[in-house]
């Protein structure tokens, strides 16, 4: 969050088409007040006493979690509402088979009969956001409207909020213009509404997360991924990491996972003891915008200037990193509290709950205590292992792109795309086996391509059209790779162990793109050869490796025939080149 300012000029007078906008917003909503917010650090603190008076949050124990609060969300507003998000093209193709549709035209209609009167007795906050370095010529702005202070605080934490972003938008000429209301919190009265040919979204009726915090899904990908490809750029669903070798070479990597695949664990991944000289450095962990840059290379920034992350299951052993940074200046959401008034959360090694998630005293038959998909926000800079590359206006380049899924048997441990063009048919085809907890079932594959699924604003034959396009234009393309964490034996136990072992797969990684590290040629990719992999410390065993590193021909020709299958719902626009390089890895399987 910015400091205090001398404030020469209102912000309601920095841009007339911001306040032209709030001015139809004013009208249209009717709000008993309007407050341009700066992102100060006093304007946080008013607008956090201001809850607390009100009883919508509650200050935590402040001895073990100093300046940490919590919100509890109505109970029918957990979590993300896909079935109820939609993208607003003026062509029905254009927004794919892979994402819900409505004409523009009804959408406005819509959304402008459930915004009449919808802040009557309320406060109208404007907020104008940076995504990215506020310096940085990646980085892109926008506006949220919203009657929710709650919003509003969690905004400050994610985004650049206040004077600078107007002062940015009134030179660009340019911003997203993101129109949100709580409205009743009525389920049946909820709907977040994309228009990616205006850069707008409208959202009403809830209250959480990435239906409300317009700047993080529903800007920086749904509606970012749409201006990426006419600028000639990338929005992608993936964390930034830089890593640094005991001999003081850093590379960063951009790895895309969808969800339960350990995207943010490895974002904030701690070498382990039997690897040292290691330095891991978290960048981002979640968003990454990819730009080529005049070297050949793509250099990234994340946008957001925090965390949202999902808690239950957070503990110093499954995250140190994380565990440390939310002791302090959190705010969180629908976790569970302790006699003493500290927030507990299912995974936490110690305490108990006494009072659960919807503010009810604990009883473990209703359910658990803290909600699956309870929250923290928090600046990345409370991080132990954020970098200040973070905020570099030039971005970071990137090495290597991953892809990962979670596969029994299917997938080996690692593997290496042949070229771009294959790498985008690696990520085109990304998929996860569901567990139980999931579907009441497990293995069941789910295709989530660049783990962009539920956040494409836009055709994904046309994404993946743009991917091959980006390549083209790199001259020094970072490899692109694929990792499954979750190889099992046949009884069902895990084969690799995970975590921070993690590294010792990027490492290889990081040495096939420096052209020190060997790889064997297989039908699907290169994979490192047994004695490529730095093993030594592991109960790992010369049979076990080989599984890991293992690929079925059999299994490999029907996960083809699946891929196939999939691709094909896309038409007509689907890129050939896709359907080109899934023959040839059928030829090369025999």
């Amino acid at each position: 969050m910015a400091t205090a300012v001398p404030l020469l000029i209102p912000l309601s007078q920095l841009s007339r088409a911001v306040t032209d906008w709030v001015e139809s917003v004013r009208a249209l909503t009717q709000p008993a007040g309007v407050r341009w917010c700066e992102g100060t650090e006093e304007e946080y603190g008013e607008l956090t006493s201001k809850l607390i008076r009100e009883g919508e949050l509650v200050k935590l124990n402040a001895e073990h979690f100093p300046d940490c609060h919590l919100y509890r969300s109505s109970p029918s507003d957990v979590a993300r509402v896909e079935h109820l998000t939609y993208i607003c093209t003026n062509s029905r193709e254009d927004a794919g088979p892979n994402n819900n549709w409505m004409d523009p035209k009804q959408a406005r209609a819509k959304m402008r009969e459930l915004f009449r009167g919808c802040m009557r007795g309320r406060t109208l906050y404007v907020i104008p956001y940076c995504m990215g370095p506020i310096a940085s010529p990646l980085s892109r702005c926008g506006v949220e409207i919203t009657d929710s202070a709650y919003v509003a605080l969690n905004m400050m934490v994610m985004t650049r909020v206040g004077r600078p972003a107007l002062e940015r938008i009134a030179r660009d000429g340019k911003f997203v213009r993101g129109l949100h209301s709580i409205g009743e919190l009525d389920p049946n009265r909820r709907f977040i509404m994309h228009f990616p040919e205006e850069l707008a979204i409208e959202s009403f009726g809830s209250g959480y997360g990435g239906n409300a915090l317009l700047g993080k899904k529903c800007h920086a990908l749904r509606i970012a991924s749409w201006q990426a490809r006419s600028e000639g750029w990338l929005a992608e669903h993936m964390l930034i990491v830089g890593l640094e070798s005991p001999e003081g070479e850093t590379h960063y990597i951009a790895c895309a996972f969808p969800s339960a695949c350990g995207k943010t664990n490895l974002a904030m991944l701690i070498p382990p003891a039997s690897l040292p000289g290691w330095k891991v450095f978290t960048v981002g962990d979640d968003i990454a915008w990819l730009h080529p840059g005049s070297d050949g290379r793509l250099w990234a920034i994340n946008p957001e200037a925090g965390y949202f992350g999902v808690v239950p299951g957070t503990n110093p052993e499954t995250n140190r990193n994380a565990y440390q940074m939310i002791r302090r200046e959190t705010l969180f959401t629908n976790v569970a509290l302790t006699a003493d008034n500290q927030p507990w959360w299912e995974g936490l090694p110690t305490g108990a709950p006494v009072v659960d998630w919807q503010g009810r005293p604990y009883d473990a038959s209703k359910g658990p205590a803290a909600h699956p998909n309870s929250r923290f926000t928090v600046t990345a800079r409370r991080n132990p292992s954020y970098s200040p590359r973070a905020e570099d206006p030039r971005g970071v380049p990137i090495s290597a792109i991953v892809f990962g899924g979670r596969r029994r048997e299917v997938a080996p441990l690692v593997y290496e795309a042949l070229s771009w063009r294959h790498g985008v048919l690696v990520g085109a085809s990304v998929a996860s086996e569901t567990t139980a907890a999931a579907v009441g079932q497990v293995g069941v594959v789910r295709r989530d391509p660049m783990a962009m699924q539920p956040f494409c604003g836009y055709n994904f034959a046309d994404y993946w059209r743009h991917w091959l396009t980006v390549g083209a234009r790199l001259s020094r393309a970072p490899k692109i790779f694929h990792v499954n964490w979750f190889r099992r034996a046949p009884r069902g136990r895990f084969l690799w162990p995970g975590f921070g072992d993690n590294l010792r797969v990027l490492a290889w990684m990081l040495d096939r793109c420096s052209g020190r590290a060997g790889a064997a040629e297989s039908a699907i990719g290169l994979l490192p050869r047994p004695e490529d992999l730095n093993t030594q410390g592991l109960d790992l065993g010369q049979q076990e490796l080989r599984a890991l590193l293992s690929v079925d021909p059999a299994l490999w020709r029907k996960e083809v025939a699946d891929i196939r299958t999939y691709l094909k719902t896309y038409g007509s626009r689907l890129p050939p080149e896709l359907l080109g390089e899934l023959e040839a890895t059928e030829r090369r399987l025999g």
